[in-house]
Formats: C-alpha cells, structure tokens, sequence
C-alpha cells in the first residue's frame, strides 16, 4: 500500500524557515514523481514544488522559486522541501503527493494536482507577519 506521511510544519514568524518532510511506504521512487502542494480554505489546490526521479529534474511555482528548495534521500525513502524566506502568504496546509510516472513530459509551467494519485493527510504551516 502506497503511504505518503508529511512532517515538520508549524508556526514560523515572517522571514523564517521551515523543512517538511514526506515520508513514503509501500513503493520506491525509481521512476515517480513526488510534489508538494499547499492549499488555504477556499482556495484551489497549489503545486509548489516537484521532482522527478527518472530525470532527476525539479519544478517550481514562481511564487517559491528561488526560496523553496526540494530533495530527497532515496535511501530513507523521504522527499524534503525546504523553505526559506517564508512570507504570511505561505500559510496553507502543505500536502506531499506521488505518482507512477516522471514529470518531465507534463510540465508546461505549472504542477497540477490531478497529475497525483497517492496523497498524504497534509502538514499546517503557519507563518506569523
């Protein structure tokens, strides 16, 4: 059974950072996709950050670029984003989400959320102006 389990939100003041982590069960990342969305009350779903395990590449919204960073260690199974700078804006709960394919073939500028099909319960993080 796939298994996607964020960790590492919290409350942040303005200018601070954060590491949430996505810890996945029951597959290898090999040839998947993982993202990191976020999403506020009321508001679409927002893909923030991607990596693709069958090229190595990484996708970013522009709204993170240049202060979230994603990695991961393969041997922990684990897929990290890092942010940095983080800006009241970035409050939301922040989902990790996999899928059984590379994303390199459908990236036209943004990560969308029905590309995934195995989701995590979400990590709140909450950045304080």
């Amino acid at each position: 059974e796939v298994q996607l389990v964020e960790s590492g939100g919290g409350l942040v003041q303005t200018g601070g950072s954060l590491r949430l982590s996505c810890a996945a069960s029951g597959f290898t990342f090999d040839d998947y996709a993982i993202g990191w969305f976020r999403q506020v009350p009321g508001k679409e779903r927002e893909g923030v950050a991607c990596i693709s395990f069958d090229d190595g590449m990484t996708y970013y919204a522009d709204s993170v670029k240049g202060r979230f960073t994603i990695s991961s260690d393969n041997a922990k199974n684990t897929v990290y984003l890092q942010m940095n700078s983080l800006k009241p804006e970035d409050t939301a709960v922040y989902y990790c989400a996999g899928d059984q394919e590379g994303y390199g073939s459908r990236w036209y500028g943004q990560i969308n959320a029905h590309d995934f099909c195995s989701w995590g319960e979400g990590s709140l993080v909450t950045v304080s102006s």
